[in-house]
């Protein structure tokens, strides 16, 4: 049996969860939940509230979905610049 087609929506997260689960306003207006992808866990892409993003939804449950894409909004600025860490010197 073939896997039945995945649904793509765009939205906002309005909230953070607990568990790396997020509360995403789709733009018709439907709030769901929904977890990272596993490429977006391995390439430590994070997810902010008010970031806008697109969740792929399976067609018999449209009130959970997993987040595959953040987009980059024009005014984000860049790159976050990285933390500075103490110098130690070894012995």
């Amino acid at each position: 049996m073939a896997k039945e087609e995945l649904i793509t929506f765009e939205g906002e997260v309005t909230e953070i969860l607990p568990d790396a689960r997020f509360r995403v306003r789709l733009e018709s207006g439907h709030e769901i939940v929904a977890y990272t992808a596993g490429k977006m866990k391995k390439n430590r892409i994070k997810t902010l509230a008010g970031d806008h993003v697109t969740v792929e939804m399976s067609p018999y449950d449209l009130d959970k979905g997993r987040l595959i894409f953040r987009h980059k909004d024009s005014g984000s600025g860049g790159p976050r610049p990285a933390a500075r860490r103490p110098q130690f010197r070894r012995r």
